[in-house]
């Protein structure tokens, strides 16, 4: 895999205090305290090389989060550099609301070719948890397109996450100080998650029951990402899958997370055979070059909105930037890279290192009361002894000063590095959360 130039920062050197108070005065970031935002020693990044990011300072750190696991090969690719050259020499962006690009085009056909979807249409957004609210929209009006206006509920699970619109967070199951938006949700029907006792008969028992008042089953493909890497069996994803098939309920995949490759197949769902009727897209599809996002409805589903021009069947939702023509030229390049490069395999070869290594060298550690993976997706879930200790906080705050970059959600520890990581790298990451959980644990 070629490693990209390296070329030395332009800009203006003042120290990393210095910027982070130029940051607090300007910006507002998500899923942070800013009052406490300094205090926490953020890492200011300048520039990016491998799989690697640079603080303002020079210091490197290891980006074993994949920058909020969007970026799938590393930072600047010169591939992927090179599409998104070659597509500002066309142009930049025109809107695919009535009309159409060759780039999303080309995107579309290159999806096409590889999503586990019947014959699949895809509709573009601009982030995961847009493609999510698409997907709800879609089910809903898919059925209402055929007079059928009972279908108004969804089907999803305990610890869900699926994105922070009002309707993602009404089949998410709250958590991450989103118990404030409450009176906003709608109701859900819910049964446990599929890595708990008993979750596959609660939930083939409730589409069996509630089928004529369900649009959709919307579900998180073999990983349950932001409740901390919570893995459920193929077998369980397959199982709610044909009896949503039995009942004739439409299946939602929520692969923002695990498309891409991150769980060891392009897609998730392949490894239990599913196909659902609508697949929700996002975080790795440029490689984390640019925000874009997909929801890829089947066939069928896609059929129940045709009609008369500006008729009600009408499907009335789109995005300003849906098809941007750069983020669909980096999208696809980004494919042919996956599969040029023979990137599933290293996936594989990575996950079975990292493992094997959470398990024998992690699980163990005092304080750790589990070490789940799945992929190139970790969990690393502390136990601390008393409320207010911050342990996720202050391991992921150890591996940073050794130059590992992490985040945790709540007390999980999550280890999620790029498609690329080497051999070497996944070590290293494993010495740091050795020390790390050792020096805020034992």
């Amino acid at each position: 895999m070629p490693a990209p130039s390296s070329r030395p920062s332009t800009r203006p050197a003042p120290t990393h205090d210095a910027w982070v108070a130029r940051d607090a005065d300007v910006l507002w970031h998500g899923f942070t305290q800013m009052a406490a935002y300094a205090d926490n020693r953020p890492v200011v990044v300048d520039r990016a090389e491998g799989r690697e990011v640079i603080d303002v300072e020079g210091r490197r750190y290891l980006d074993a989060i994949s920058s909020l696991w969007v970026t799938t090969l590393g930072h600047r690719v010169p591939e992927l550099d090179a599409a998104l050259r070659d597509q500002l020499d066309r142009v930049a962006h025109t809107t695919l609301l009535g009309n159409g690009n060759v780039a999303a085009i080309e995107l579309g056909e290159a999806l096409a070719r590889v999503v586990p979807v019947d014959d699949p249409r895809t509709l573009f957004a601009s982030d995961g948890a847009a493609a999510v609210e698409q997907a709800l929209k879609i089910a809903f009006q898919h059925w209402t397109n055929q007079g059928i206006t009972t279908r108004t509920t969804y089907l999803a699970f305990g610890e869900a996450y699926h994105g922070d619109t009002v309707g993602t967070l009404s089949v998410g199951d709250g958590g991450f100080g989103t118990d404030v938006f409450d009176p906003l949700r709608f109701p859900c029907r819910r049964t446990p998650g599929l890595d708990r006792p008993g979750a596959v008969e609660a939930a083939t028992s409730a589409i069996a029951t509630h089928a004529s008042s369900l649009a959709a089953v919307v579900v998180e493909p073999l990983v349950q990402g932001a409740a901390g890497i919570r893995p459920h069996p193929p077998e369980a994803l397959r199982a709610v899958a044909e009896a949503c098939r039995a009942h004739d309920v439409l299946l939602v995949a929520d692969e923002v997370a695990t498309g891409f490759g991150r769980t060891g197949t392009l897609f998730a769902c392949e490894q239990a055979g599913v196909r659902p009727d609508l697949l929700c897209l996002g975080k790795g599809l440029t490689g984390g070059y640019l925000p874009m996002a997909a929801t890829v409805a089947a066939g069928p589903v896609h059929r129940a909105f045709l009609g008369e021009d500006l008729s009600e069947r009408t499907l009335y939702h789109g995005h300003s930037f849906s098809g941007n023509a750069l983020c669909a030229a980096v999208a696809r390049r980004h494919l042919e890279l996956i599969e040029e490069w023979d990137v599933l395999a290293n996936v594989r070869a990575r996950a079975a290192q990292l493992a094997a290594g959470l398990d024998a060298r992690v699980a163990g550690l005092p304080g750790v009361a589990a070490a789940r993976h799945q992929g190139l997706m970790a969990g690393i879930e502390l136990d601390p002894p008393a409320d207010g200790l911050r342990w996720g906080r202050r391991v992921s705050a150890a591996c940073v000063e050794r130059g590992v970059l992490i985040r945790p959600l709540g007390d999980v520890v999550v280890v999620v590095p790029p498609l690329t990581t080497t051999e070497d790298e996944v070590e290293r990451i494993l010495d740091v959360l050795v020390a790390a959980v050792t020096e805020v644990c034992a």
